[in-house]
């Protein structure tokens, strides 16, 4: 088996998650840093590997229509829905939280979930 990790980066979506009062009366943004690992076989054609677009939109959908009150449990609904496309043996997804980080006044919030 080869194993091969795909990264897509920055994907923005909006989502009700969070513990603070009013967190998830309103949508904010948060940007996920996904980490796929995929069975490749052993052949050379899309059909061995995932679909970017399809992974992508797997990560807007589950912070969209789902609300957490733990971005941990966010991270972990998206590690989980990816993990399910077919060929994927890995999922980690990094959660970012820029209005937390804006209001800590810091540089970045974020969790990390991995299934396997």
């Amino acid at each position: 088996m080869a194993e091969t990790r795909i990264f897509l980066r920055g994907i923005r979506a909006a989502g009700r998650h969070g513990a603070n009062p009013g967190e998830r009366d309103a949508e904010q943004e948060f940007v996920v840093d996904l980490e796929v690992t995929v069975d490749l076989g052993h052949g050379d054609d899309l059909g061995d590997t995932i679909d970017y677009r399809i992974a992508a939109n797997a990560v807007r959908e589950v912070v969209r229509s789902t609300s957490f009150v733990l971005v941990e449990r966010l991270a972990e609904a998206v590690a989980r829905e990816v993990f399910g496309l077919p060929r994927v043996v890995g999922a980690a997804a990094v959660v970012h939280k820029p209005g937390a980080a804006a209001s800590l006044r810091v540089d970045d919030v974020a969790v990390e979930a991995i299934v396997r």
